[in-house]
């Protein structure tokens, strides 16, 4: 089976990486800087290769959207990221992207301490999220099939955010990712 052609996503990654989360809270790293140094926590972690082709990708729908410099809307980025990988991606690589926020607000809910965890970026977006789950809501999302994925994901991408912290580059990062594709 041929390799996919990714080429899109990587200049998307490399045209817009360079961008800042803004808003009331500025994050201390890119977009870039931010996935290339989660999908390296994937990876120390051991997870499979879909779950870190997730970690590298969880916020590029981040890069599909106007920046909101008053911070007042939720762009739902999760779900614009899990559109446009969809056709290209398996469902172990979009459904933690699509849970990924679900996992923050399900943490919020369910594990003490955890919301003094978050960046003030994340916890201002925690509120236009929906804030921490309701009971119900925790119990259906630790019955999702890919809710643990998505509570790993979650978990780097709150590591994620080292100023200056070395990673491997880009390309080692879409070898992982277009064998995932292919693998589809």
């Amino acid at each position: 089976m041929p390799i996919p052609d990714l080429r899109w996503l990587e200049n998307l990654l490399t045209a817009q990486g360079n961008r800042r989360y803004t808003g009331p809270h500025e994050e201390s790293v890119t977009a870039l800087e931010h996935a290339l140094q989660c999908a390296q926590l994937a990876e120390w972690a051991h997870a499979p290769e879909p779950l870190v082709a997730a970690a590298l990708l969880h916020d590029v729908g981040h890069l599909l959207v106007e920046d909101d410099p008053s911070g007042k809307r939720n762009d739902v980025h999760e779900l614009l990221g899990c559109r446009l990988l969809e056709r290209e991606t398996p469902p172990e690589v979009t459904e933690p992207i699509r849970l990924h926020v679900a996992a923050k607000r399900y943490l919020c809910a369910v594990e003490t301490g955890y919301h003094d965890l978050l960046s003030p970026a994340s916890r201002h977006t925690l509120l236009l999220q929906g804030g921490p789950m309701s009971n119900d809501e925790a119990h259906a999302f630790a019955r999702d099939r890919h809710g643990q994925a998505a509570v790993s994901l979650r978990r780097w991408d709150d590591l994620a955010k080292v100023s200056g912290r070395p990673t491997p580059p880009l390309a080692h990062y879409m070898q992982i990712v277009r064998r995932v594709a292919r693998a589809r």
